[in-house]
C-alpha cells in the first residue's frame, strides 16, 4: 500500500508559513487598536514581526484583508454553526441558535490564531472606525445573500422566487448590526456583554413586527 502522507518537510513548512501569517495578523491587529488602523503603515507591522514587506505581500493584498480576516473567521464560524441546526427549526430561530452557539464557541474558534479579547478589540475598532465601518457594511451585504441562499435551501425554497429567506435575513441582520454599534459605544468589550445584547435583541424581533405597538387609552377617570 502506498504511503500517502505528507513528507514530515512539507507540514514543518507550512506550520512555519502559518505561524508567519498569524503573527503579521496579531502585530497589525495590535498596532490597529494602539494607534489606529488610519495611522499604522504596513512598515511598522512588518518591522514588528521582523520580515520585509515582500512577506506581508505574500499573505495580505493589504492592510483592510488583514483588519478583516479574522473577521472572515468568525462569519464563517457562524455559518458553519447555522448550517449545523436542526431541519426542522424555523429560520429566525435557528439563526438566532447559531448566533448565540458561535458566541459560546468563538474562543476555541480563534484559539489558534488570535486571543478572542484581542478579536473583540480589533470588533469594536471596526465599529468606530468609518473606513472599516463601510467596508464592513459592504461585506454585511454580502454575508446576508450567503445566509438567505443557506436559509432558502433548508427550506426547500427558490430565493429568485420567494422574498422570505431574504426578508428574514435582514430582519436578523439589522439586529445584528444595532447590537454591534450599541455594544461598541458601551464600556465592557467582552463576549459575554455582546451575547447578551445579541440575545435580548433578537428575543424583540416577534413583539417588533407585531402589527400595533399601541397601548390601550387609559380608562376615563383613570
Amino acid at each position: 500500500m502506498t504511503d500517502e502522507r505528507p513528507a514530515p518537510a512539507a507540514g514543518l513548512r507550512e506550520r512555519k508559513k502559518r505561524r508567519t501569517r498569524d503573527a503579521l495578523l496579531r502585530a497589525a491587529l495590535l498596532l490597529f487598536i494602539s494607534q489606529g488602523y488610519e495611522r499604522t503603515t504596513v512598515d511598522e507591522i512588518t518591522e514588528t514581526v521582523e520580515v520585509s514587506q515582500r512577506t506581508f505581500f505574500r499573505y495580505f493584498a493589504n492592510k483592510e484583508e488583514v483588519a478583516f480576516a479574522v473577521q472572515d473567521l468568525v462569519e464563517s464560524h457562524f455559518v458553519d454553526a447555522l448550517g449545523a441546526r436542526p431541519a426542522g427549526e424555523p429560520p429566525l430561530e435557528a439563526m438566532r441558535g447559531a448566533v448565540l452557539a458561535a458566541w459560546d464557541t468563538l474562543d476555541e474558534a480563534l484559539s489558534e490564531v488570535v486571543p478572542v479579547d484581542l478579536y473583540m478589540q480589533a470588533y469594536r475598532l471596526i465599529e468606530s472606525t468609518p473606513a472599516l465601518l463601510a467596508v464592513h457594511l459592504r461585506r454585511s451585504t454580502e454575508l446576508e445573500e450567503r445566509i438567505a441562499r443557506l436559509i432558502a435551501d433548508r427550506e426547500g425554497l427558490d430565493l429568485d422566487a420567494d422574498p422570505r429567506p431574504r426578508v428574514a435575513v435582514a430582519a436578523f441582520s439589522g439586529v445584528m448590526r444595532v447590537t454591534g454599534r450599541l455594544w461598541g459605544q458601551g464600556e465592557d468589550v467582552s463576549v459575554s456583554a455582546i451575547r447578551r445584547m445579541t440575545e435580548a435583541y433578537l428575543d424583540q424581533i416577534g413583539p417588533a413586527l407585531a402589527a400595533d405597538w399601541r397601548r390601550p387609552a387609559p380608562a376615563d377617570g383613570a
